[in-house]
């Protein structure tokens, strides 16, 4: 019964936000954006703008459109001379969809409107509200995109200005949501990313941060731990992104640095409980060397230290399942 609840209070949520958002910009009148045109009107043609001759049948499809419908925007596009029928030379009983100048003078007047009331609807919003609000967007659009992210279009990047901010916010959130851990855990993150600002020494020491579409969706930090021995520390990877290898792609890119640098043993300390972590240390040529029961930030668990040898011959990690975030 509680998870029944649970999913009706998640319901009644994305369709509040629904409601919010429609009457917000204003889609609920006869016309969008103050024009005489519905808003599957201006969509149809936008794809029509932003595709290659694209088919009737493509718009149907991916639109989730009905075919007759469909049929009449196009029919009231061409009798305004926005749109032409080039005929497809695979198929003759296809045309390609195309605006003529007409049509995209049109829609570069309705992507203006569109413009300035999303600027206008961020303007009271400072700087941090709104880069928040476009994470939040983005979270969005991938869970509830088709397709499932992939670490190929994540990008890894060294340590900037605010990051460490950004560390310290989400292993602080996300550990006290998914694990319960009190805000002791939280000022230790704060004390190790202090420690390494104050302390960063760039010819053995990284932290990496992960992007998609510019924003910071995963991270991990390399740092001495003596002169031979290097430490993997504060990995973490976004709920939204988890499953798409960005975990594996950010131990990969730590264990080569640690065998460019020279350090001869790559270690680091996680917990028992997150068991999809433990699998991409396994995958990485890690092993457990310690195991021992601990109760700290307000939880019981088990404390693991795990041991790479860099001297051992590199060997491809295998396929494994979602990463979680860790010490």
């Amino acid at each position: 019964m509680g998870e029944l609840r649970a999913v009706d209070e998640r319901i009644d949520t994305v369709r509040e936000f629904n409601r919010f958002y429609t009457q917000k910009i204003g889609v609920l009148g006869g016309g969008l954006l103050g024009s005489k045109y519905t808003l599957t009107e201006v969509r149809v043609l936008y794809e029509i703008a932003n595709r290659e001759g694209p088919l009737a049948s493509d718009l149907v499809r991916d639109l989730g459109l009905d075919a007759g419908y469909l049929s009449r925007i196009l029919a009231a596009f061409q009798q305004r001379g926005w749109i032409k029928r080039e005929r497809s030379q695979a198929d003759a009983r296809k045309s390609h969809l195309r605006l003529t100048a007409k049509g995209a003078k049109v829609l570069r007047s309705l992507d203006g409107r569109a413009r300035d009331q999303i600027r206008e609807l961020l303007e009271p919003l400072s700087s941090e509200q709104q880069q928040q609000l476009q994470e939040h967007l983005r979270s969005v659009e991938a869970l509830l995109g088709r397709a499932q992210p992939t670490a190929a279009e994540v990008t890894l990047r060294e340590h900037g200005p605010g990051d460490m901010g950004w560390i310290v916010q989400r292993h602080g959130l996300l550990y006290a949501r998914e694990h319960g851990l009190s805000r002791e855990f939280e000022a230790l993150v704060a004390e190790i990313c202090a420690g390494f600002l104050r302390n960063f020494d760039p010819s053995g020491e990284r932290c990496w941060i992960a992007e998609r579409n510019g924003m910071p969706v995963g991270c991990v930090m390399l740092v001495r731990h003596s002169h031979t021995v290097a430490k993997l520390r504060l990995l973490i990877v976004e709920p939204s992104e988890r499953g798409a290898g960005i975990g594996r792609k950010l131990v990969a890119e730590c264990v080569e640095f640690a065998r460019r640098a020279g350090y001869r043993t790559l270690i680091l300390w996680t917990q028992s409980v997150l068991t999809a972590a433990r699998r991409i240390y396994e995958s990485a040529g890690f092993r457990l060397v310690n195991s021992e029961p601990h109760t700290s930030f307000g939880a019981e668990l088990v404390g693991e230290t795990w041991e790479l040898s860099l001297r051992e011959t590199d060997r491809p990690p295998r396929p494994a399942d979602a990463i979680e975030v860790t010490f």
